[in-house]
C-alpha cells in the first residue's frame, strides 16, 4: 500500500512511475489506494504485477491472481496489458512511458517461446493476428498465446483451420479486430490463465454481444474456481490449458 500511495504522489509531481509486486498483491491488497489515488485521479502509475495466473505454481491459490485482470479492468481509466513473450513485454514497457492515464502491466513467471520476431511493433489498444484460419477465431492473452497457436497446430491435423489473435491490449479492447476476426467463423475462443469472469473472455464476449451474427463464444480459462499448489506445467494440464486440450476443447464445441 506505501509504494502504491508513494507511487501516486509521484505521478501527481509530474513523473512516471513504475511499480511491482506480484500480481495477487499488488491488484489485491492495494486494491483500495489504486481505485482512489490512482484510477479516480486517472494518474499515469504503471502498475507491473508479476508472477501471475496458474502457473505462479507450488505456492498455490493464495498467490495465483485468477482475479487481477477483472479487477483492474473494471476500474475506470485503467489500461491493462498482457504481453505474449520477452519481444512483447519489452515494447510494452517502454510503450506505457508514453501513455496518459494509469495501466496494468501483467506478466508471469512461466518461460514462453517467443511468438513474435524483432520486426514486431506493438501498439497499445491493438490486437495482433498471428495465424489466419476461416473456421474458428482464437482470442488467446498472455501465456496462453503460445498455447492457443499450438492448439491451433493440431486443430489443423483435423482439418479445423483455426485464426490466432494476440490480444495483448485487454483492455481498450482492439473490438475492430474482434469482430473482423470472429466474422465468418463457425466458433469464437477466448483463452486465458485468469477466471474466464471478469478477463479476456468477458471483454471479447461483452464485444461480440453487440456485434450482429456474431459466432458462438466458447471461454477457455480457470472456470470460476481457485486454483491450487502444483508445477505449471501440471496446472495447465489440470486446468485443459495446454495446446492439446485447448484443441480438444474447441473440436468439441465446433456446430455439427
Amino acid at each position: 500500500n506505501d509504494m502504491v500511495s508513494t507511487a501516486a504522489g509521484m505521478a501527481a509531481s509530474g513523473l512516471i512511475p513504475y511499480c511491482n509486486s506480484f500480481a495477487m498483491f499488488i491488484t489485491g491488497v492495494c486494491y483500495m489506494p489504486i481505485r482512489t489515488q490512482i484510477a479516480y485521479p486517472a494518474l499515469p502509475v504503471r502498475l507491473v504485477g508479476s508472477s501471475a495466473g496458474l502457473t505462479q505454481g507450488p505456492d498455490g491459490a493464495s498467490h495465483q491472481s485468477l482475479e487481477d485482470v477483472a479487477l483492474m479492468r473494471a476500474l475506470p481509466h485503467m489500461a491493462v496489458i498482457s504481453p505474449a513473450d520477452e519481444v512483447e513485454t519489452r515494447q510494452a514497457t517502454n510503450a506505457l512511458a508514453d501513455w496518459p492515464g494509469p495501466a496494468y502491466l501483467r506478466l508471469g513467471r512461466y518461460a514462453v517461446p517467443c511468438v513474435h520476431d524483432a520486426g514486431y511493433t506493438f501498439q497499445i489498444g491493438k490486437a495482433a493476428t498471428l495465424r489466419r484460419g476461416a473456421d474458428v477465431a482464437i482470442f488467446a492473452t498472455g501465456h496462453m498465446v503460445c498455447k492457443a497457436l499450438d492448439a491451433a497446430e493440431e486443430l489443423a491435423r483435423r482439418r479445423i483451420e483455426a485464426s490466432v489473435v494476440n490480444v495483448a491490449t485487454i483492455k481498450p479492447l482492439d473490438e475492430a479486430a474482434v469482430r473482423a476476426a470472429a466474422g465468418g467463423a463457425a466458433l469464437a475462443v477466448a483463452v486465458e490463465e485468469h477466471s474466464v469472469i471478469g478477463g479476456l473472455g468477458s471483454a471479447v464476449a461483452e464485444c461480440l454481444s453487440a456485434t450482429a451474427g456474431a459466432p458462438r463464444l466458447l471461454r477457455l480459462g480457470v472456470q470460476d474456481q481457485f486454483g491450487q499448489s502444483g508445477e505449471a506445467e501440471e496446472l495447465l494440464e489440470f486446468y485443459r490449458l495446454t495446446g492439446r486440450l485447448i484443441a480438444e476443447d474447441v473440436a468439441r464445441a465446433m456446430p455439427a
